[in-house]
């Protein structure tokens, strides 16, 4: 590998955790909201029967997040060996 490329891949693997830990936060943001609204909504049940309006599943934030983390945390580990 040329000396540079090490840097490359570090660089990458830290975009990937920080978009991970983005995702995770955000996954946990919204299913908060939604239990929220579910405790505090006793007369207008649409949301909740119809799935209107369209927000993004937690759970598949939630995971999203995690593969991109471990994708990172691999890609920080091969930059760091190739470092040494």
């Amino acid at each position: 590998m040329l000396q540079g490329d090490w840097v490359i891949l570090l660089v990458v693997g830290g975009v990937f955790i920080i978009l991970g830990l983005a995702s995770v936060f955000w996954g946990k943001r919204e299913e908060k909201n939604y239990f929220d609204t579910i405790a505090t909504r006793t007369d207008d049940l649409r949301e909740f029967m119809e799935h209107w309006p369209q927000r993004p599943q937690p759970g598949a934030l939630k995971i999203g997040g995690w593969i991109a983390i471990t994708i990172g945390v691999i890609l920080l580990a091969v930059g760091a060996v190739l470092w040494l």
